[in-house]
């Protein structure tokens, strides 16, 4: 078995589709609805066979419970790796985005927080070993 896709759940499909791609550099792999159901999904632009992300729309309770308490809980709802946390930090920063959390340094890696704009923390991690 593999994973092949995995969901965030969003407030607003077309505002997180510009979200991931404009700011964090991903490209949408799929876009396409049928009866009011949109199946939106992006991929790491260099690697667009990968795993991909559905930016799934929050529209039922418990899909917007679960992604409001985790908000609230200042839980990230999915975290990325990358090679230089703080470069990308700088990247995001000047595409107008705040850092909710500046690049720190824990035991065995450097995080970076930010808020995506549609209900979510996004983590971005970058291992130290």
């Amino acid at each position: 078995m593999k994973i092949k896709v995995t969901t965030i759940y969003v407030d607003d499909q077309d505002k997180a589709l510009a979200f991931y791609t404009d700011v964090l550099g991903f490209t949408k792999k799929n876009d396409f609805g049928n009866a009011g159901y949109r199946w939106l999904t992006v991929v790491p632009s260099e690697d667009p066979d990968g795993v991909e992300l559905q930016l799934a729309l929050n529209d039922n309770p418990p899909a917007r419970a679960f992604q409001q308490a985790t908000f609230e809980q200042e839980q990230p709802a999915i975290q990325f790796f990358t090679d230089d946390v703080k470069a990308d930090c700088e990247r995001i920063k000047a595409r107008g985005v705040a850092l909710r959390m500046e690049p720190i340094d824990v035991t065995g890696s450097t995080i970076a927080q930010l808020d995506d704009g549609c209900g979510n923390i996004v983590q971005i991690t970058q291992l130290s070993w």
